[in-house]
């Protein structure tokens, strides 16, 4: 006998599956902003890289192949194409234009062989005087950082006073202490080579200092009592284990401290303004010069490039002669 009422088991009703529990819109969504977020977060550096750095430096090298001098300042898209005159005229050393490029440059690389040195070698004494336990550490460190702290044109403004003639602290230093007659020139002739070169000493060496005690910092101190209890001394232990485990740190602070040298403008105008002795030529003033003062953007410009070109060729070449020795050693 039937009851009438339907025995079929009932449907299912299956519910359409949402977007993100098997990996579909919402997780593709978030792969594709956790892949974008680095280049966003990125992406401000790189437009200021690019209006700062990159766009003058190919302006630069555009002008380079142009006849712009004062004539063309306001269309000086209009100047007339040199080609590689310029060029020619920056590294003709037979003119007077290409000997004293030449000049510049030997001052130039003297000037940062000398002030690198330096950097280094008291960078070296003072951090490995720091590393000891020794009274005072604490505000020597803050007291050598305070060169490094001061704005550029600050530092080197107090020292062209601390130079003049007659009333800098120099002279009369020297004149109380009996060790000269207290009326050099400092800032002319040959003794203005001494004098920028002591100023970026003074104002560079901290950077030094502050490298190489955070690379000694990092060197462990097990490898010292090792080489104490072998019977090695202070200074076999600073050859043989400081000075090795430095070098990955000595190679790019030498860089950097000739870059920063060989480049730098700020000090010497400081101290010479526009017209340096001859002993104090630097090529940043040099194009200086050739740029805005005989208003000859061209060659400037084109002297620009070469130095750029041969800061490239030596620091490619520096890098690859420092990697090879430690790859060797």
């Amino acid at each position: 006998m039937s009851s009438g009422l339907s025995t079929a088991p009932p449907r299912r009703t299956t519910s359409p599956a949402k977007p993100g529990r098997d990996g579909s819109p919402k997780r593709v969504r978030k792969a594709l902003s956790s892949r974008a977020l680095p280049y966003l977060l990125l992406a401000p550096a790189l437009l200021f890289e690019l209006l700062v750095h990159v766009i003058p430096m190919l302006t630069g090298v555009g002008i380079s192949f142009l006849k712009l001098n004062q004539f063309f300042l306001r269309r000086w898209l209009q100047a007339p194409f040199a080609g590689l005159d310029n060029y020619r005229l920056a590294v003709d050393f037979s003119s007077e234009i290409g000997l004293s490029l030449l000049r510049s440059l030997a001052v130039t690389l003297a000037f940062s062989a000398v002030v690198v040195s330096c950097c280094w070698l008291l960078g070296i004494l003072g951090a490995t005087l720091l590393q000891r336990n020794v009274r005072g550490r604490g505000p020597l460190r803050t007291l050598f950082l305070i060169p490094y702290a001061l704005p550029v044109f600050t530092s080197a403004i107090i020292w062209k006073f601390m130079l003049s003639r007659d009333a800098g602290v120099v002279n009369h230093s020297l004149r109380a202490l009996h060790l000269g007659s207290g009326e050099t020139y400092w800032l002319l002739g040959d003794n203005a080579f001494v004098s920028i070169v002591l100023v970026q000493v003074w104002r560079l060496w901290p950077f030094a200092l502050l490298t190489l005690m955070a690379g000694m910092q990092s060197i462990p101190t097990d490898l010292y009592e090792a080489a104490e209890v072998d019977g090695a001394n202070r200074w076999q232990q600073f050859r043989k284990l400081t000075l090795p485990m430095l070098a990955p740190v000595n190679q790019v602070l030498v860089l950097v401290l000739f870059l920063w040298t060989f480049n730098d403008f700020n000090v010497p105008y400081a101290l010479f303004a526009s017209s340096p002795p001859a002993s104090a030529d630097l090529v940043s003033i040099h194009v200086y010069q050739n740029s805005f003062i005989t208003w000859n953007f061209g060659l400037g410009s084109a002297m620009s490039v070469l130095l750029l070109l041969f800061l490239l060729v030596v620091t490619v070449g520096y890098l690859a002669v420092t990697s090879r020795r430690r790859h060797d050693a």
